[in-house]
């Protein structure tokens, strides 16, 4: 009688299919065919202040030049005290909070000890750099734990970094402009909010892939919220164009 161990790696691997990937490239090799990489749009952004944290994010969801969903949720729930922004390819970035969630429940449960911020990011980071990029999810993890707040940004290839304000997605270039020229150390959460609002409008009005609302996750030493269409933009008119009967033309046919 035999027995068969799975590892937690292995059971990642099976969740993961790229045989399109190999595909691909056969076919750039042998037929000369090469495609393009997918353009993808979001702003996410994270910041520090006195009493926590705060991630934001836009809620526009595109699949190239098409408008998916108005009103998506890219801030996804890993744990009581963690939370997590994500920018990329949705469906990856649903698969891997989702079995990082689950990972930090077993912990608890099995160790009686709220999740760490640095527990997540490590299982998030081994799981990405052992796909080599593959995975196409970019993500910003924000908690409070006994060390206080913490914001780190993951890269698709498994790097990381830990700063006090992080932004990420196809807007972070100007949503990056405003976060550095506003934040401070000493800032209470109507001063962060205002900051990163700002953040994440830069982001969707000066980047084609980003719009919609604006979503607010707020974590404390003891509470976590979240705030759905706290800023709401780029919604269409509903009464529709008037014309007036002077400015229109009438064409005979």
């Amino acid at each position: 009688m035999t027995l068969i161990h799975l590892d937690d790696d292995y059971l990642i691997w099976r969740s993961f299919d790229f045989q399109n990937y190999w595909r691909n490239e056969i076919l750039s090799i042998q037929k000369k065919i090469f495609f393009s990489i997918k353009k993808t749009g979001t702003t996410i952004a994270g910041i520090i202040f006195k009493e926590g944290l705060i991630l934001a994010s836009d809620t526009r969801a595109t699949n190239e030049e098409i408008s998916c969903d108005l009103n998506c949720e890219k801030i996804h729930y890993l744990a009581p005290n963690i939370c997590c922004c994500g920018a990329g390819t949705s469906a990856d970035t649903e698969s891997v909070t989702k079995s990082v969630s689950n990972h930090l429940e077993l912990q608890r449960l099995s160790t009686g000890r709220e999740s760490r911020v640095q527990s997540s990011v490590s299982i998030i980071q081994r799981m990405l750099f052992q796909f080599n990029g593959l995975i196409s999810a970019a993500l910003i993890i924000g908690g409070y734990d006994f060390l206080g707040a913490h914001i780190y940004s993951i890269h698709p290839h498994g790097s990381t970094e830990n700063l006090p304000f992080i932004a990420m997605g196809s807007g972070s270039l100007a949503s990056t402009a405003i976060l550095e020229k506003f934040f401070n150390n000493n800032m209470d959460i109507n001063s962060a909010k205002n900051i990163i609002k700002e953040a994440v409008l830069a982001g969707i009005y000066n980047d084609i892939g980003s719009g919609g609302n604006v979503d607010f996750c707020i974590i404390k030493k003891k509470t976590l919220e979240f705030e759905r269409n706290e800023k709401k933009q780029n919604f269409k008119k509903t009464s529709g164009y008037f014309f007036h009967k002077k400015d229109s033309i009438r064409i005979r046919i």
